[in-house]
């Protein structure tokens, strides 16, 4: 007999109005470190902040390479860096923010495969969620309480 594994994925949208100061404050560093993106191929800028649970913020950006397989995204770039200089450290937070260098709006972006499975690493690692919140076009903000929103067959022991 067959068995299905079903999971319900979300996200959550919030209005500016609505974001609360750290939240806003994440964002905004996510914001402006986007602007220093070396993105020279594809003029897509990513920026991304990373809040740690002793209040510690990094930020990064997406890094290309004319030989595409190994440029790296914002998000792996902060994590990354974060994780190496503070390895006890739980990550809390995760800010996205992105845009084409010709506009002056937001686009918007989620972690790609590669970026959503190594949030899942550090999940794994601490034994908690990483709320991922990105932003949207219209200044409103997508909220993932955890990976396993945006990645629910990640790759994990599914009987775990």
């Amino acid at each position: 007999m067959s068995k299905k594994i079903e999971f319900k994925v979300s996200l959550n949208v919030y209005s500016s109005e609505e974001w609360n100061k750290e939240d806003r404050q994440l964002m905004e560093a996510a914001r402006r470190i986007l602007e220093k993106a070396h993105a020279p191929y594809s003029d897509f800028l990513v920026g991304a902040a990373l809040l740690l649970e002793n209040g510690e913020v990094f930020v990064a950006n997406n890094q290309e390479n004319v030989s595409f397989p190994v440029g790296v995204c914002a998000e792996r770039a902060v994590l990354s860096y974060a994780m190496a200089n503070n390895p006890e450290v739980k990550p809390v937070k995760l800010a996205i923010a992105a845009k084409r260098r010709k506009d002056s709006g937001a686009a918007t972006v989620t972690p790609c495969g590669l970026c959503r499975q190594t949030i899942n690493e550090y999940e794994i690692k601490f034994g908690t969620s990483i709320k991922v919140m990105m932003l949207a076009p219209d200044g409103s903000m997508l909220v993932a309480d955890g990976i396993e929103q945006l990645l629910p067959f990640r790759f994990n022991d599914l009987n775990g």
